[in-house]
């Protein structure tokens, strides 16, 4: 996305993005979103794993719920995919209020999301975006993904995070 690219009006956040975004020390990059919406098993967790998440003022984190139960095709996914709760909710979120984004790192979430057609992001995504909207430079961006095996709690192969360091270094 561009920086005169639209931006997403309404994401639904699951747990993992906030927590590694915090612990990169870029939650503030969420800002640009018009609104981040949270389910309660979505905000329970974060408390339990990384509560100052929720505590900067960085972003307004909206708490939210769906207005219905998932329906049967959801909880058909969750059950295939192994979805947890909080997984299982934000999806249900984000399709219910019809947003623009989902937020996860979860895998079994990501092709869950991409079997219902949702756009889906996580973390990484989130950071290399933040060059594009003009929010973060290369340089930074090349920085916080370097530090991210030493400071975050967020899994990912060495050579994956090798080759989307040089996919920056060479595009960006």
């Amino acid at each position: 996305m561009a920086a005169n690219e639209p931006l997403a009006r309404v994401v639904v956040c699951d747990a993992g993005p906030l927590i590694h975004l915090d612990e990169l020390g870029c939650l503030a990059l969420l800002a640009d979103f018009a609104r981040v919406l949270l389910p309660a098993s979505v905000r329970e967790e974060v408390l339990q794993h990384r509560p100052q998440a929720l505590t900067g003022a960085q972003v307004t984190l909206e708490r939210s719920t769906a207005p219905t139960p998932p329906a049967a095709d959801l909880a058909g996914l969750a059950r295939l995919f192994a979805l947890h709760r909080a997984e299982l909710d934000a999806l249900h979120l984000a399709r219910e209020v019809q947003a623009d984004l989902y937020l996860t790192d979860d895998t079994a979430a990501r092709l869950a999301a991409r079997q219902l057609s949702m756009p889906v992001h996580g973390t990484i995504g989130i950071v290399l975006r933040a060059v594009r909207r003009g929010q973060k430079s290369k340089a930074e961006v090349l920085r916080i993904l370097r530090s991210l095996p030493a400071v975050s709690t967020l899994h990912m192969r060495q050579s994956l995070l090798d080759e989307i360091l040089r996919e920056i270094e060479q595009n960006a």
